[in-house]
């Protein structure tokens, strides 16, 4: 099972950041790697099971289930249910957790999934750097640090 596991600090208030990222359809709005989403069968995009069809830049398309969402403990859970990445089994949890020293925010993106063996460095590489670094680089930015 290969595993990602990417963390950075956000200068902003934990609730402020969780704002921006809570809406399971909302990676348009603060991805700079999504062009579009949508959420099938017109489901809320807060309730658990729901699908989120999207499109990265480069127009490849992933379907995504949203597994949990807590607004008191600020994480979602989802599964990658079809996409170009040759991988199978894939879970990410985005968390949020409040740093009171400055009022910013500790966050974390965690995957774990199934691929062939040589396969799996270049995956966990490019998970950790394009999607989830990428999408801390760009909150960052949108909360002016």
């Amino acid at each position: 099972m290969a595993r990602v596991f990417v963390s950075s600090v956000i200068g902003a208030p934990a609730p402020r950041v969780w704002d921006r990222v809570r809406d399971f359809n909302a990676l348009p709005k603060w991805h700079p790697r999504i062009r579009d989403s949508r959420i099938e069968d017109a489901l809320p995009a807060d309730k658990v099971g729901c699908i989120r069809n999207f499109h990265l830049q480069n127009g490849d398309n992933l379907r995504e289930q949203l597994l949990g969402l807590s607004d008191y403990d600020m994480f979602c859970t989802y599964a990658i249910l079809e996409s170009p990445m040759p991988l199978e089994d894939y879970i990410a949890t985005l968390r949020l957790t409040p740093i009171t020293e400055g009022d910013r925010t500790f966050i974390e993106w965690t995957a774990e999934f199934s691929c062939d063996p040589g396969d799996e460095a270049d995956l966990v590489q490019g998970i950790g750097t394009n999607v989830f670094q990428g999408g801390f680089d760009a909150l960052k930015r949108h909360f002016g640090g």
